[in-house]
């Protein structure tokens, strides 16, 4: 890896160390040849989200155009002066990631300019390009060329990926709801928000969970543990938010702390070493 590529790839490892300590200490879980390529994939992502996120004092639809029209430009020239997307477009020639999984994400990240509310089949829309191809572009890597087991595990990881989403969605209420006025579940008034409401929801999330599990057992080894952390990490996120009632997660965010971090991290350790998963 020469000094320029290897530095692109350092400033995404930054940007995710700064942004998420969590998918940090899951990536670096993952067998060393795939930090890099991960962290690439978060890096590009997170700065995309963080587009129609936050720059709200800005043009962000003029902002989300150019920076789709820069990752097709560095794509097409397999180079880029924006490390994020040179990085990525290294990763993405490298592990055969298909271009519809990244204008997917992008489609989706553009709804978040322009919706606030949405219907069945924009949810689905949304889920799937927000998270579920994200999940694909990692089981790209976690694979490296081997197209027979991607098949395989590709559903399991679409359902991981709206498993992870979906619980943000829950965590996250507060701040999309008041903040942003955005309501990513169907039918939801979250002015009176129901327990009957949120049970339907985690009913939903639940099966998501069930069925992404059955994939991470057939995953190469070296990313299994890794993304059991994730996994674990955000169930047990999922069963707090479980304990909560619906006035609860309106008016506070959902954390796990610190500590019990770490715990998870020891005990999917054990469990992954001596195959207690």
């Amino acid at each position: 890896m020469d000094l320029y590529s290897l530095t692109t790839f350092k400033c995404s490892k930054l940007i995710t160390e700064h942004y998420s300590t969590s998918f940090t200490l899951g990536i670096k879980t993952l067998h060393k040849k795939l930090h890099y390529p991960i962290f690439a994939i978060y890096g590009y992502v997170r700065y995309a989200d963080e587009i129609v996120d936050t720059f709200y004092d800005h043009d962000q639809a003029g902002m989300l155009t150019r920076y789709r029209e820069d990752t097709i430009r560095a794509l097409k020239d397999r180079i880029s002066t924006n490390p994020v997307l040179h990085c990525f477009q290294e990763v993405v020639h490298k592990y055969d990631i298909e271009f519809e999984l990244i204008e997917a994400f992008l489609d989706s990240m553009e709804m978040d300019l322009h919706k606030t509310q949405y219907s069945n089949s924009q949810y689905e829309k949304y889920i799937y390009g927000s998270a579920e191809v994200v999940g694909l572009m990692c089981l790209r890597v976690f694979c490296e060329g081997d197209t027979e087991l991607f098949e395989r595990l590709k559903e399991p990881a679409r359902k991981l990926g709206a498993a992870f989403q979906k619980v943000n969605f829950l965590r996250d209420v507060q701040s999309d709801f008041e903040e942003r006025g955005r309501v990513y579940f169907p039918g939801v008034d979250f002015t009176q928000f129901s327990l009957e409401e949120k049970c339907r929801i985690e009913e939903d999330i639940q099966n998501d969970f069930n069925q992404a599990f059955e994939g991470i057992l057939n995953l190469p080894k070296e990313a299994r543990w890794g993304v059991y952390l994730a996994y674990n990490y955000y169930l047990n996120l999922f069963k707090k938010i479980k304990r909560c009632n619906a006035s609860q997660i309106l008016s506070e965010r959902i954390r796990i702390p610190n500590q019990r971090k770490f715990a998870l991290l020891v005990q999917t350790y054990f469990r992954h070493q001596f195959n207690f998963m």
